[in-house]
């Protein structure tokens, strides 16, 4: 297994990179979260995902280990392949993602393009304790701030913005302060808005 690359960033595309380390070119596969986090610095080092096939092998690379465990535990569920999970970490963050799988909430999962309800409740449903578990997140918690996220984005619709940037901005401002109350998560969004 490859666990790393570090080297040289040859070429450097929303799909994929090409990194060269020891006179090897490696075509990796990475998702446009990682995409953005690689500036345009000569020398890379990416966690990397080996997946083995009957017909081909295919790297898979992440510039943060947090990004390369999500996109593990999505492969293990039924259903959703290297494109999918790839697609997934592309629309998400791998902490919103993760936040929307321990919140048990199906609706920023299904916001994602290919993903209908069935297989986001199979994401929910099967990943859900280990998501607890492995990142010891506190249900309780977790269920206040989504309380307080989905109230804050009721109020920013009703003042007329759409869903969908506000959920980003909402998430954006819950990353800095997950402890905010909706009054202040209003505030901040509305000053991103």
């Amino acid at each position: 297994m490859i666990h790393h690359l570090k080297g040289k960033l040859v070429e450097k595309n929303p799909t994929h990179v090409i990194v060269e380390c020891g006179g090897v070119g490696y075509f990796v596969n990475i998702s446009l979260h990682t995409f953005s986090k690689l500036n345009d610095a000569e020398n890379i080092q990416l966690f990397t995902h080996l997946q083995v096939k009957e017909d081909s092998h295919t790297l898979f690379g992440f510039s943060e280990k947090s990004e390369r465990e999500i996109f593990r535990l999505l492969l293990s569920v039924s259903g959703i392949g290297s494109s999918t999970a790839r697609t997934m970490l592309s629309s998400l963050s791998p902490a919103q993602i993760r936040d929307a799988i321990a919140n048990g909430d199906a609706h920023t999962i299904q916001g994602i393009k290919g993903i209908g309800a069935k297989t986001a409740q199979r994401v929910i449903l099967d990943l859900r304790d280990k998501v607890l578990k492995v990142y010891d997140i506190d249900e309780v918690s977790s269920n206040s701030n989504n309380t307080n996220k989905e109230e804050a984005l009721s109020a920013l619709e009703v003042l007329g913005f759409a869903r969908r940037q506000a959920e980003r901005v909402v998430d954006k401002v819950l990353t800095q302060d997950s402890s905010l109350s909706v009054e202040n998560i209003i505030k901040l969004a509305l000053k991103n808005l």
